[in-house]
């Protein structure tokens, strides 16, 4: 057993006895050649991994501005009301509070995970019968949420790839028709790129892969899906899993991979148990395993890696350190993936959507794919949608779709429309003079979320959540990173206490370029984006949060102001 194994050890620890005992550490130690302090080190990194012990039942409260939004702090008060316990906190033999940043239910929130079970839609009542049960001895399993999105919009029929009638074992029988060398030439043909949010060609991927001779290959689905706002990952793997499976045998046969690695989020392990048995039905019907199809030397095998929380491994060179062992902090790298990858051997690593369009584009054939969309951006997109719409949920929408239609009266349904954040905080905002922009590579991309603010939400409480969010899951590596997210929240801090100056808006932009050009992944260097164009397209609110230059900005102490928070909390402890 090598350091591979070091997240499913911990896990088994953390899920028996509520936290990784220092016996547990040394015995892992022993077991895998690993010394105390780099166990001690990669706990420490991980979100969901605890060094005290913790009670039976553990609450991680999503606290993302969506949740902050609809809800959060009448909750917040309401669980700590019933539980006795206090957030972030020593908790009792019962229970253990959390805060945690998103946990993939935009479209459902206030939302949390009990024991890594999901509860949604939550209010003061919900959680007040949630703790009874609770106290009655009943299993959280048995009453959790359902969770699946619903699928508010496809195209046509004859335009729908992803959300369209689905047989198993479809694209792989079709995809045994064609050599290795051939489906890598239709995905390049489809111009499919990768739908994470790095849009790198994924046809590019595969064949550097399959060139590189080695005696093993890996695929690696990446769905540790943690970007605030975004919820298309979990929802194929809720509505249509095969196709990401199938997308995955798919990468294996084409590149002669035999090992395939589903990286799954810790907060979407309430359906870990139903992806396994799927992967057993692949199994069952000879699409998984020794000689696919009775094809001599076809073997392909898929296992799930479940994660820790950390927002940085999303980003492919962290999650590769996460699944080594070790502190999912992106490396210096000299090599790509497909070179030199999990274990230094040639990797794959392809998100959720887009294995599962890899799937459909050999289902359907590359034409059908080519067909929609624009010319740089074939095909379809999910967008996940929340905020305020009358209809959150999942979009599949042709490439080319203007921002105002998708929040039309006859897609989600906006009100009011102001604030839109498209692809979550690493991305980019948008006022309402920019609503006929087409979502496409020629004009702005979308990884996948779409957060709708009207004109009555407060701008700086929705950059302030930002970048508490960016200011928590930075890893730390980066200087840059690390310290220009706190300086950058910091100052938001200041513009909302009324003592903010040109200077300082100056400063914030300064920053925003200094962390882009110096950190060392794709998730640091756009950790800063929305803030420093924020200032730009919303200037007229900014203009009125800026003192004037002769402005005193001495200002004394104002107790009235200071104990605002702590008597709001009285008074909903009253309610």
């Amino acid at each position: 057993m090598d350091r591979t194994h070091l997240l499913n050890k911990l896990w088994q620890y953390q899920h028996q006895y509520g936290f990784i005992s220092d016996e547990a550490v040394s015995e892992i130690s022993n077991k895998l050649n690993v010394s105390n302090i780099e166990i001690e080190s990669v706990i420490s990194f991980y979100h969901f991994f605890h060094k005290k012990p913790t009670g039976k039942h553990t609450i991680y409260l999503n606290n993302n501005i969506i949740s902050e939004l609809k809800g959060f702090s009448t909750v917040k008060t309401t669980i700590e009301k019933e539980t006795g316990c206090t957030f972030n906190e020593q908790g009792n033999e019962e229970f253990s509070l959390f805060e945690t940043s998103c946990i993939g239910l935009n479209d459902q929130e206030p939302a949390a995970l009990i024991n890594f079970q999901p509860f949604t839609d939550l209010t003061p009542n919900k959680v007040k019968l949630i703790i009874q049960k609770i106290r009655n001895g009943e299993n959280v399993k048995d009453f959790a949420s359902k969770t699946k999105s619903k699928i508010r919009y496809t195209p046509e029929e004859d335009k729908t790839v992803i959300f369209r009638p689905y047989e198993m074992g479809k694209s792989i029988l079709k995809g045994l028709k064609y050599t290795p060398q051939e489906i890598i030439d239709k995905i390049s043909k489809s111009k499919l790129l990768g739908l994470g949010g790095a849009f790198f060609p994924v046809g590019y991927k595969w064949q550097s892969c399959k060139n590189n001779e080695d005696d093993a290959k890996y695929i690696i689905c990446n769905a540790d899906e943690g970007e605030p706002g975004t919820f298309k990952d979990r929802a194929i793997f809720q509505h249509l899993p095969g196709l990401v499976i199938e997308g995955m045998i798919l990468a294996g046969y084409a590149t002669g991979a035999k090992e395939g690695i589903i990286y799954l989020r810790a907060e979407y392990q309430f359906f870990k148990e139903e992806l396994e048995n799927l992967i057993q039905q692949f199994h069952t019907a000879n699409l998984l395993g020794k000689n696919i199809k009775d094809i001599n030397g076809f073997d392909f095998d898929i296992r799930i890696q479940l994660g820790a929380g950390s927002y940085v491994c999303g980003a492919a060179s962290a999650l590769i350190e996460s699944m080594e062992g070790r502190r999912g902090e992106p490396p210096v790298r000299m090599w790509s993936a497909t070179k030199h990858g999990f274990k230094h051997k040639p990797t794959i690593v392809n998100n959720v959507e887009t294995l599962a369009f890899a799937s459909r584009i050999i289902e359907l054939g590359e034409d059908y794919f080519l067909n929609l969309g624009t010319e740089e951006s074939p095909g379809t997109k999910l967008i996940s949608i929340s905020g305020d719409v009358a209809k959150p949920g999942i979009y599949e929408i042709e490439f080319g779709t203007t921002i105002r239609e998708l929040l039309s009266i006859e897609m989600s349904q906006a009100t009011a429309p102001y604030f839109v954040q498209v692809s979550g905080p690493s991305g980019e905002c948008v006022n309402n003079t920019e609503f006929d922009r087409r979502i496409c590579k020629e004009d702005i991309l979308c990884g996948g979320s779409f957060m709708v603010f009207n004109r009555n939400r407060d701008i700086l409480q929705i950059l302030r959540n930002f970048m508490e969010f960016f200011k928590e899951e930075s890893c730390g590596v980066c200087t840059p990173c690390r310290a220009g997210n706190y300086i950058l929240t910091e100052k938001i801090k200041k513009i909302q206490r009324g003592l903010c100056a040109q200077e300082d808006i100056d400063e914030m932009k300064q920053w925003g370029k200094i962390i882009k050009l110096t950190s060392r992944c794709g998730l640091g260097k756009s950790s800063a984006n929305t803030v420093t164009t924020a200032v730009d397209k919303f200037k007229d609110y900014f203009n009125v949060k800026i003192a004037p230059a002769n402005f005193d900005k001495t200002v004394e102490f104002d107790m009235e102001d200071a104990i605002h928070e702590f008597d709001s909390i009285i008074k909903d402890t009253q309610l």
